[in-house]
């Protein structure tokens, strides 16, 4: 008799005479020793307990599980199919069990005090994984796995949860009678009205949609979001290098496609995308995180002649200077004053020139960091 066995006699003993099959007999030891299953835990404690003269089969119908173990089969092979057609550099199994068994179980370690049992759901999930993986052709990830088929053992059912794609890089806006994400309607907020025309929305496209419906296509998603290192107004134009963002696609059936692809069939005159790359979902939360420094080019016409050395010292004067920005609120495209609020803000570098032969005309540029 092995030395488990042995601190554990009245425990197995009792448990082997309920009829639990060799799987739950032997898991309710399973986190004791390696290198072996839970059937040949159970085994090896109904042999020992027959060489003590005690006859403790396992009855037909598993008085725990329900027999749940000899379908083990038919869900890797589930599994396998419900998998098929989606792309992954790993996958994972889950399960989900008669909430019944998972009471039981529990009340078995309760009443017998079996602290080094494992419970059901840990063995399923391998031992179906162990039979699906031959079949999936892609290794198994615990951590961080792309895409996890969940298999319900009561009806044999498989679901599968697919991690998001996520692609960075920079747009350009050219547009001023677009926003950076889609606008929902503010009757309706999406379910389509006679205020919207039965858009849904109250604009016809955005940056999100112009690059989010290629890429929904091209990778099989359901749905794109888009997560901007800030936002600029609907009636500005995002020029320049550009504005750093993040489209996730949700349930993709592929994981790499041609980003140029992507890039040449997304441009167009309202918006352009470049740089665009693969990056983890960590990255949205960076760039959300992220102080964007920006640079604002005005031009000032004012009534009369200006002081060229005046204008030029008091745009210098703004340098370094602390602000308190008030963002103008936008009701259906209309901008609306109103208090909203104030966002802490330092201008960077100021320059100023008069331009061109107008001497009214003045042109300034000032940049700008938005502070926490």
């Amino acid at each position: 008799m092995e030395e488990w066995i042995y601190e554990n006699h009245d425990k197995a003993k009792a448990l082997a005479e309920m009829g639990l099959c060799d799987h739950c007999l032997g898991r309710m030891f399973g986190k004791i020793g390696t290198g072996t299953t839970n059937v040949n835990r159970g085994l090896d404690i109904r042999e020992a307990l027959a060489e003590e003269g005690v006859d403790a089969p396992a009855a037909e119908f598993c008085p725990l599980c329900e027999n749940v173990f000899e379908l083990l089969d038919r869900f890797a092979d589930a599994a396998v199919e419900a998998m098929d057609g989606i792309e992954s550099d790993n996958f994972l199994i889950g399960t989900r069990v008669e909430p019944e068994i998972v009471q039981r179980e529990k009340e078995l370690w309760e009443q017998y005090g079996l602290e080094q049992a494992e419970p059901i759901k840990a063995e399923l999930n391998r031992e179906i994984g162990k039979l699906a993986l031959p079949k999936m052709h892609r290794p198994v990830e615990f951590k961080n796995p792309q895409v996890v088929a969940l298999v319900d053992t009561r009806f044999a059912d498989v679901s599968i949860d697919i991690a998001p794609v996520f692609i960075a890089g920079r747009y350009n806006k050219f547009s001023r009678e677009i926003p950076q994400t889609i606008w929902p309607c503010r009757v309706c907020h999406g379910k389509g009205c006679d205020h919207c025309h039965g858009k849904g929305k109250m604009y016809d496209t955005s940056v999100q949609e112009i690059i989010g419906d290629v890429a929904l296509e091209m990778i099989g998603g359901t749905e794109h979001f888009f997560h901007g290192m800030g936002r600029e107004d609907i009636d500005a134009r995002m020029l320049g290098d550009g504005r750093p963002f993040v489209l996730e696609i949700s349930s993709p059936r592929k994981r790499r496609i041609d980003l140029d692809e992507l890039k040449r069939r997304s441009d167009n005159e309202l918006a352009a995308f470049q740089d665009l790359h693969y990056v983890q979902r960590e990255a949205v939360e960076r760039y959300k995180e992220a102080a964007a420094d920006k640079v604002y080019r005005v031009h000032v016409l004012a009534e009369g002649k200006v002081n060229k050395e005046a204008v030029i010292e008091v745009a210098l004067s703004f340098k370094n200077a602390n602000i308190d920005q008030r963002t103008p609120d936008v009701r259906e495209g209309v901008r609306v004053r109103r208090r909203r609020t104030q966002h802490p803000e330092l201008l960077g570098e100021t320059r100023c020139a008069v331009q061109g032969r107008d001497p009214r005309r003045v042109g300034d540029q000032l940049s700008r960091t938005m502070r926490d």
